[in-house]
């Protein structure tokens, strides 16, 4: 056995390894965590879908009007589900139309102030969002 050869890493190459982890960290995780706002985006939209589908539901009953629909107790939607990362408003309720917001809780790294807006009127519905779901108008 030769006493002079040595096994294992010097420091260098360990530092080396661990700043090729670093920047490698360093680009994935911004991404990541982009997607997983994106998949809460997703979870918002489903639920504005069920309170639009509700509110459909309640202008049947009304004859053709959104009048005394904005009410969540008067509407079969379940926002109580686990995982829920947005508080939902519903405003401009009138005959023709009305406007859910659905605004990103501070809780779970959300900002507290990221809405997507949908506001249906007489000719149609608007999709609207600001923070990471200003690309959605």
């Amino acid at each position: 056995m030769n006493l002079n050869s040595k096994r294992g890493f010097t420091l260098l190459e360990l530092m080396i390894v661990l700043i090729i982890i670093g920047v490698l960290a360093a680009l994935a995780l911004p991404r990541m965590f982009g997607m997983v706002e994106k998949s809460r985006g997703n979870e918002a939209m489903t639920f504005i879908r069920e309170i639009r589908n509700s509110l459909e539901r309640c202008y049947t009953e009304k004859a053709g009007t959104y009048v005394d629909c904005d009410n969540f107790d008067n509407l079969d939607v379940d926002l109580s589900a686990p995982n829920q990362h947005f508080t939902y408003t519903i405003t401009g309720v009138g005959a023709t139309g009305y406007t859910i917001t659905a605004t990103r809780n501070s809780a779970d790294g959300g900002d507290g102030s990221s809405t997507i807006t949908v506001t249906q009127t007489a000719t149609g519905y608007t999709r609207a969002g600001t923070g990471p779901w200003a690309s959605w108008n």
